[in-house]
């Protein structure tokens, strides 16, 4: 899937713009240089000296104090994951391939077999912001509604991001789904390489409500 997805892009820009290289955001952006991997726990780990499928969520507040990043202490284990490794992601140029993401943060993604506190998940990485999404499909009915239920805590919690119990997809899991794959990407891509804003790449851009 990375592979399909990497040839995809290089011929969309490729054929949209006539060229593979930009200046996005104060980044040099190449496409046409191989796309490395980046491992999203050994890179904040060698970042910050911290394993964020380890540490608690006491711990991870006290990084992000140490680090003096604006954040909610109250927010949930993975969403302090995630604001820690976005204090990695900004600084990178990219395009780069974010993978080996902890199951804390993939809620729908499959887990790898090879270390079952991650998942076969990735993500590119463009001018220190994520552009695209793609995992493995999580088929497993068990795993798949314990994950729901830790994710209806979160909810309940207050936090809004978290994934919605879904009971009827996992009684299809419990039918079964074939091993599979998806990637998901937007027009977004198109104001990066145009160094604009969303706003300003939409012809018909949300509008505030009249009062």
């Amino acid at each position: 899937m990375m592979a399909l997805v990497e040839k995809m892009y290089k011929k969309i820009i490729k054929e949209t713009y006539g060229k593979l290289k930009f200046e996005i955001a104060g980044f040099t952006v190449d496409f046409d240089k191989e796309w490395p991997k980046i491992d999203y726990v050994e890179t904040i780990k060698k970042d910050f000296d911290l394993d964020v499928t380890k540490a608690t969520k006491e711990t991870l507040v006290k990084k992000l104090k140490d680090l003096k990043v604006d954040f909610d202490a109250n927010l949930s284990k993975p969403r302090l994951i995630d604001v820690l490794w976005k204090q990695v992601r900004k600084t990178i140029a990219g395009p780069a391939f974010l993978i080996n993401h902890p199951v804390e943060v993939s809620p729908l993604a499959k887990r790898d077999p090879k270390d079952k506190t991650k998942v076969q998940r990735f993500q590119i990485i463009l001018a220190g912001s994520e552009m695209g999404n793609g995992y493995s499909e999580l088929n497993d009915p068990i795993d798949q509604a314990e994950r729901f239920k830790e994710q209806a805590k979160m909810r309940a919690a207050g936090d809004k991001e978290a994934q919605m119990p879904d009971q009827d997809f996992v009684e299809a899991l419990e039918y079964g789904m074939p091993p599979t794959a998806g990637f998901g990407f937007s027009e977004r891509l198109f104001s990066f390489l145009e160094n604009k804003t969303m706003r300003e790449c939409q012809i018909f851009p949300l509008m505030k409500p009249e009062k």
